[in-house]
């Protein structure tokens, strides 16, 4: 059973990884470089990091595609039919905590967060750089590693007894639904490790910038 899991979310990085490719391809011209004379290591990395961000949130998106289709299911199943299987309907909890636990770092990726910017929109690239610099280190890798240590108990334990849904029809994967508490701390550091390298990367880029202007 839980190898069928970790083929069907292999499955789902794989159409992320040809979906990536294929964006990539087509969208290789709106990209833009900003660190020219930047260390090639930091750049190897960043890009590195990003690429697989990128393939795993696209592939999520699927996800989202099989929630529709498996709820329309529950929905017709149940008024139509008047059947409504415990599996099909724990599927959905599945899908929707999938969806938003391994999307998460895509999202801020892409800056999607909702983000109180007041101040923030009216401040130059430069300082907004620093901003997202500090705040991945200040606020966002404290706060994963706090989730990874009080979840991690949880969820071992929850390995250790093979975890099942209480229902007897249900699944029989709630451990590996509950370690989604450690892999979304995990994906949002990775990412985080991201943002630090292009903040850096950019504040480089403006301060070279600057020297530049100034001679």
């Amino acid at each position: 059973m839980a190898l069928s899991y970790y083929k069907f979310m292999t499955a789902i990085l794989g159409l992320g990884l040809i979906h990536n490719k294929l964006y990539n391809a087509r969208h290789s011209h709106t990209h833009t470089v900003i660190h020219m004379n930047s260390a090639p290591l930091i750049t190897t990395i960043n890009s590195r990091l990003n690429g697989f961000t990128e393939s795993l949130g696209l592939g999520t998106r699927y996800l989202g595609l099989l929630l529709v289709v498996v709820t329309a299911a529950v929905v017709l199943l149940r008024y139509l039919f008047n059947y409504s299987p415990i599996a099909l309907q724990e599927t959905m909890t599945y899908l929707h905590a999938s969806l938003f636990m391994l999307g998460a770092a895509y999202t801020l990726k892409h800056d999607g967060h909702v983000r109180v910017d007041v101040f923030y929109q009216h401040m130059s690239q430069r300082k907004q750089a620093l901003i997202n610099l500090l705040g991945t280190v200040f606020l966002l890798f404290p706060t994963c590693l706090f989730v990874l240590i009080i979840c991690f108990p949880y969820v071992e334990s929850s390995w250790s007894i093979g975890e099942r849904s209480v229902e007897g029809a249900g699944l029989p994967w709630v451990y590996l639904l509950k370690t989604l508490l450690l892999l979304q701390p995990l994906l949002l550091m990775l990412q985080g490790v991201a943002e630090i390298l292009k903040n850096v990367l950019l504040l480089k880029t403006t301060e070279q910038n600057t020297e530049q202007e100034a001679k």
